[in-house]
């Protein structure tokens, strides 16, 4: 692990121990595709604290790199039917947006409140580093689902060559209500 990665992990990890808790979920998530879900990759943990949402990951066996992570409309993981064929965790719905903003601004921005920041895979294929969303609380994102994508996510609704949203979706978990 790299020394900014050893500082990011340390300095989110002095957050939370900092912050008072308000609510938090573990969401358990799962290889998704066109068939279905699979098998368990680990899990990743929501916390509310003073400075907005902690995401902390627990997971393994994924490819190292970057991955965008969204929370969607429905509670649902499994495929559904979009344009003629079959879509991995196409039940989930599309990004979280309460206030109907149509815009895909970012964890940081003024668009949906389901977009949260990058989730980066280590060489080892674990991702251990927890990361904020200054905007959403747990409470929000219960009866919804956790869904990471292919690649990472520019924030935009369309970049040059590539989806500005995220590639398709990998790994998906329900965000259990209390």
């Amino acid at each position: 692990m790299n020394k900014r990665v050893l500082a990011m992990t340390a300095a989110a990890l002095s957050l939370a121990a900092a912050q008072v808790c308000a609510g938090e979920v573990t969401v358990t998530l799962h290889e998704v595709d066109a068939e279905g879900v699979g098998g368990e990759v680990g899990h990743i943990t929501l916390r509310d604290g003073d400075h907005g949402l902690l995401m902390m990951p627990d997971l393994d066996g994924l490819a190292p790199g970057p991955y965008a992570v969204h929370v969607h409309e429905n509670p649902d993981c499994g495929p559904q039917r979009k344009h003629g064929h079959m879509v991995a965790a196409g039940a989930a719905g599309g990004h979280y947006d309460p206030e109907s903003t149509g815009q895909h601004a970012g964890p940081y921005g003024a668009g949906h409140l389901g977009d949260l920041p990058v989730l980066v895979v280590e060489s080892n294929g674990q991702a251990r580093v927890p990361t904020l969303a200054p905007r959403p609380k747990v409470a929000q994102f219960q009866g919804r689902s956790l869904l990471i994508h292919h690649g990472a996510d520019r924030y935009a609704e369309h970049a040059a060559h590539q989806h500005g949203k995220g590639g398709a979706r990998m790994y998906c978990g329900v965000i259990e209500d209390d």
